[in-house]
Parts: C-alpha cells; structure tokens; sequence
C-alpha cells in the first residue's frame, strides 16, 4: 500500500519516510485515526473510487431528539429550582444591568488575557451571580434575566476553564449554563453554550460527540435567532465535522454559516456575539481546510487574516499562527513553515494558555517529517517535542 501511495503521488506530493508511511497505514486500517488529504486523494487514485465512495461519508440525521441527544451526552444537570428568598434583599433592573456590564467586562478582559490568568476572577464573578439568584426575592421577570446573566457568566467561565486547560471543569459549567438558559427561556443563549462545549469536546474528547452536540446547538439556533447566533453554531459543526473526519459535511456546514451571518443587517444582538463577523468565519473555514489537510485553500486564508490581526490578542494570533504552520507543511513549504512555527512559539512564550501550548506541539509534531531541513532541524533542537 506504502508503494502505491507513493507511486500515485508521481513525486508531486511530498511524502514521508515508507517506515514512517506504513505505521501511518496501519493505524488507518486499524481504524485509529482517518487518513486525511493529501493521502485520501491517493487512495482515491490508487482505487479509482470518488472520496465519498471509498470513505463511505454518508450524513446520517439521528433519529433522538435535542432533549435526548443532550440527556445522553451530557447526563443529569442540577435545576436551579425555586428559592425562598426568605431575608434576602430585593433585586431590581439595576442588579441585572450591573452584573450584564461586569459579564461583558469578563469577555474583553479574555481578549487580551488568558485563560491561567483569568479563570479565578472568572469563577468569582460566577459564583457572585448564582448567590445573588439563591438569595434574594425578585419578580418572576428579572429572575428570568438573572438566570439569563448566570448564563452569560457560565458561557465566558466555562471558555476560560478550557483556555486553562480546566476540560471537566468547563464542561460542568457549560452544563449549569445550558440549564440556566433553558430555564430562563433564552433559546440563543443556550444553543450558544451547547455550541460552546461542542466545540470543546471536539478539541480534547470524541469528536463525534461534538458533532452530535453542534447539531442540537444548529437545531436549537432554527431560524428565530440573530443571524450571528446562527452562523456561529453552524461554523461550530462545521469544525466539529472537520474533526470527525466528515469533508464534505464540514463543506456544507461553512457554507450555512456564510449564509447566515450574510442574514445580518446591523440589528442590535447580545453583547456575547460581539466578535461574530466575516474574519472570524474565514479563519474557521482556514482551520477547516488546514484540519482537512487542503493547505492550498488554507494558507492564502490565513495569510490574509493575519495581515489585519489585533497584534494585542497574543493568544489567537498564536492559535492562528499555528494553523498557518500547519497548512505550510503541508503544502511542502518546511522553510516558510518553520518561520511560522517561530513566531507561535514566541508568541506563546508568555501567555498562560492551555491551547496554545498544545497547538505549539501540534506544530512541532508536524515538522517532525522535514527534520533534515536546516530551519526546522533548528527549530525542533531548541524546542523539543514533547512526548
């Protein structure tokens, strides 16, 4: 087999060592990992088979509903329930105004900071939120609108858990999030914090499972909510599809995401959709392709990106910069790819996130098979991969 790929890539495609090849093959054939591009388009000419017959990709709509989907993936989740408030104070709009201006602060401070730094205040802030729920009194009205806020609160807590690498404790907090809004009848909200731990679970558990929730955050999302609300689930499915290993559903899905935010007209959304726009849905669909291992649609994406990036958002440009890494290697540019790899891994120097520290050995794992190339030899004998 190690053969054949080599000979359909007819030197065009720069392959590894046929050691290194075969161990890639064995574990394809054992089920372990799903061969990706360039490798599916050699077995599609070693075979002579189109990609969706050969890999057997067909969508398959489950038959359980949202609720059932959610009850299996995520299990039982603690209801808020009703309260007494007795001796509480009594809550008005301007609790709720304050504690949505202390959310939204906690979402600008993780633009710049992250998730090491940030996840204590983070909790805090949390924590303060459901106290001030449980023990006060308040008419049935801004109880909705707190239990609203305590989603807010969960959503921004539960992304700074993961930035720290915390994966259990953001995925509890997406739950109490999830039920928060439900409770308080926000199906925006909760599609979003749905699509929140779908996108997690994609990243460091079973991407099915990701697929499997992205679809109820898309289901949920339906066609009431703001138009950015829909396109961000839909760009979520799409890179969970991409981690499953599902090409042309991941295709399908950046092309709804593209449609909906095209829905947008300048109408006022919640402040959490702040940062959904046409950048960030180019840099999902560049991760996609990268993910896909179709570099030739991905470097031009991410060059373009990051040429107009905030400089002061170090993390992202750090993630951004590594899928950029990774799509050069790919396209057999080892010398571009190692200059790309330098500056994610100065970039990341001092930045306490979980995320760009693995993504920073994705990286380096990448470069593995250019070793003889002088840059990246020198890369990877001052930064070696980690085991």
């Amino acid at each position: 087999m190690a053969r054949q790929l080599t000979d359909a890539a007819d030197g065009h495609v720069r392959l590894p060592e046929r050691d290194s090849l075969v161990r890639m093959i064995k574990d394809w054939e054992a089920g372990r990992h799903q061969p990706k591009d360039p490798y599916r388009l050699l077995y599609c000419r070693v075979f002579d088979l189109n990609e969706a017959d050969l890999f057997d990709e067909k969508q398959v709509t489950p038959e359980s509903t949202p609720d059932e989907v959610l009850a299996d993936l995520l299990g039982p989740t603690e209801r808020f329930g009703t309260h007494s408030g007795l001796g509480g104070r009594r809550l008005g709009q301007s609790t709720v105004d304050d504690l949505a201006a202390r959310v939204h602060g906690l979402r600008l401070a993780d633009d710049v900071i992250a998730g090491k730094d940030l996840i204590r205040p983070a909790f805090r802030e949390l924590d303060t939120a459901a106290r001030t729920y449980h023990r006060s009194v308040f008419p049935e009205g801004i109880g909705r609108a707190l239990l609203g806020t305590i989603g807010e609160f969960a959503q921004i807590a539960g992304w700074i858990a993961s930035d720290a690498g915390a994966h259990e404790q953001a995925a509890h907090t997406y739950r109490l999030g999830i039920r928060a809004a439900h409770e308080a009848g926000d199906r925006t909200l909760e599609s979003n914090l749905i699509g929140c731990l779908a996108y997690q679970v994609s990243n460091v558990g079973d991407p099915r499972d990701g697929v499997a929730l992205g679809r109820v955050s898309v289901d949920m999302a339906g066609i009431e909510v703001p138009a950015r609300a829909r396109a961000l689930a839909w760009d979520r499915l799409a890179w969970a599809y991409a981690r499953a290993g599902q090409p042309q559903n991941a295709m399908r899905a950046l092309g709804e995401a593209a449609t909906a935010l095209s829905d947008h007209n300048g109408e006022e959304d919640p402040g959490y959709l702040y940062w959904v726009d046409a950048n960030e849905l180019q840099v999902m669909e560049a991760r996609v392709y990268t993910e896909l291992r179709r570099p030739l649609r991905a470097v031009p994406l991410l060059t373009e990106v990051l040429r107009r990036y905030n400089a002061t958002h170090a993390r992202e440009l750090a993630l951004y910069m590594s899928w950029l890494a990774v799509a050069l290697a790919d396209a057999n540019e080892p010398e571009e790819a190692a200059r790309a790899a330098g500056r994610v891994l100065d970039l990341s120097a001092d930045v306490a996130s979980d995320r760009t520290a693995r993504r920073a050995q994705v990286v380096l794992k990448h470069l593995e098979p250019y070793r003889d190339v002088p840059q990246v030899r020198e890369l990877l004998v001052s930064h070696p991969v980690r085991p």
